[in-house]
């Protein structure tokens, strides 16, 4: 980590502290510590105008990215970014992301960028236009029973090497874990219930959450090194109440970010 100097512009993503002495912390998985602390959940700060920050747990912004563009990979880029770690992206290798929103538009990209075909899956049509626009290789519609779902991915697509799932629904994570093919990896980016889990198929499903300091450093070099978009709406602080509604009935292409 480098020294933060006065003036200078960075972030705080969603880890805000951790002990830095327990095992986790040692072994660089700070996200996993037992005492960390979360910014708008055990720390205050979500939706401020200020917020007071540790030297050691902020990143730097390179003058490439505009604050507004920034913001939003310091929540749900992270989540993105290390959901896409998790799945182990491999060149060739398909991976489904369920879920395409503030997070998923962003998981597109950094499995493409991985090398993987990456398939978009979302209920919605504004989502489904999103994936494509972004680069999607293949898009899906989650629509009717999930057998016919299934049916179609076969069709288009073939079983999945992988998938993330962003979608906080059970359902979408059971059509997911269907979607893969005999040992393939699930990544679950939201809680969640597994029920009838094919045990015999040797599938694996992983938990993904944040991300370390490291893997905030590396999120932000990839997006000042790439061609990484970050679809923004703007909007007034006081406006969020209104956002928020936006957002819970999908009115949002991908992330809103407030403005004081």
């Amino acid at each position: 980590m480098r020294a933060i100097s006065l003036g200078d512009r960075v972030g705080i993503q969603p880890l805000f502290s951790s002990c830095l002495k327990c095992e986790y912390c040692l072994e660089a998985r700070e996200n996993l510590c037992e005492d960390a602390e979360i910014t708008g959940e055990t720390v205050q700060g979500g939706y401020a105008e200020y917020i007071l920050a540790r030297e050691d747990f902020v990143t730097p912004i390179p003058d490439s990215i505009d604050s507004e563009s920034a913001a939003p990979l310091f929540c749900p880029g992270i989540t993105a970014y290390k959901a896409v770690k998790a799945v182990g992206p491999a060149r060739g290798k398909s991976v489904g992301v369920f879920g395409i929103g503030g997070v998923g538009h962003l998981a597109i990209q950094i499995a493409k960028l991985n090398g993987s075909r990456v398939v978009a899956v979302s209920r919605s049509k504004i989502h489904t236009d999103l994936a494509a626009k972004l680069g999607a290789d293949s898009v899906l519609t989650l629509q009717g029973s999930q057998d016919q779902f299934l049916k179609q991915l076969r069709k288009e697509e073939g079983m999945l090497d992988n998938a993330i799932v962003f979608a906080p629904s059970d359902s979408v994570i059971d059509t997911a874990i269907k979607s893969v093919r005999k040992g393939g990896t699930i990544v679950l980016g939201i809680l969640g219930n597994v029920t009838d889990f094919p045990t015999f198929e040797e599938k694996t499903i992983k938990g993904s959450v944040i991300g370390t300091r490291k893997d905030m450093a590396e999120l932000v070099r990839l997006a000042s090194d790439s061609d990484l978009k970050i679809v923004i709406e703007t909007f007034k602080l006081e406006e969020a109440n209104e956002v928020l509604a936006k957002l819970k009935n999908s009115q949002i292409e991908a992330r809103a970010v407030l403005i004081p």
